[in-house]
């Protein structure tokens, strides 16, 4: 919980990006009858009736000190998804980044062994030099701030019924320049002296 409290209160460093990356799944639904239109005085009408199609995993990659973020959605959330999202990241999102500093939860997939499963061992490494990888601790995804990104996305975006992954990709490329034209920034308050007295229980207890 410290190393991410204190990677947080590092300055902004365009060559050191700190982007924070997290995943979330999403239940894909159709419509069974054709949703009525608004007319005067009345709202627009939909049948409580739905019909499962499918889902989809949401892959969010949030910088908060330059309020830029990136988000897409693939059928899967397996290692391979993860290292071609890394990749991307690494060589489209940042190319000239020095190394980026990237916090995401610690999961399975979330590993340097992905990149190896992915690529061949000269490309893994590569893009391993350019990436410092930080964890929020087991039951401490709350540390990840790239979860007040998908908040928000779900609250603007996912609000209603998407019915195919190709639909959902382009909602979410929409909702992306949209965010990303306001320059909306995430002020992270809480660090590691703050833990320290707030999460005191969380802490060893030595006798003097």
């Amino acid at each position: 919980m410290e190393d991410v409290l204190d990677i947080y209160q590092r300055p902004y460093d365009a060559n050191v990006p700190v982007v924070c990356m997290d995943e979330q799944p999403v239940q894909l639904t159709k419509e069974t009858r054709i949703p009525l239109p608004p007319e005067p005085g009345k709202p627009a009408r939909y049948d409580y009736e739905y019909e499962r199609n499918g889902t989809a995993s949401i892959f969010m990659f949030c910088e908060p000190l330059s309020g830029k973020r990136t988000v897409e959605a693939n059928e899967h959330r397996t290692m391979t998804d993860w290292a071609q999202q890394i990749k991307h990241l690494l060589d489209v999102d940042y190319p000239t980044a020095q190394k980026v500093i990237l916090v995401c939860d610690n999961l399975n997939t979330h590993k340097p062994a992905a990149l190896y499963k992915t690529f061949p061992p000269q490309e893994a490494k590569r893009l391993l030099n350019r990436l410092e990888i930080h964890h929020t601790p087991k039951h401490g995804s709350w540390l990840n701030m790239a979860e007040i990104e998908l908040a928000a996305l779900t609250r603007q975006c996912l609000d209603r019924r998407i019915e195919d992954l190709p639909t959902l990709q382009s909602e979410l490329a929409a909702w992306k320049r949209a965010r990303n034209a306001t320059g909306k920034t995430i002020s992270w308050q809480f660090t590691t002296a703050d833990a320290r007295i707030k999460l005191e229980r969380l802490y060893p207890f030595f006798n003097d």
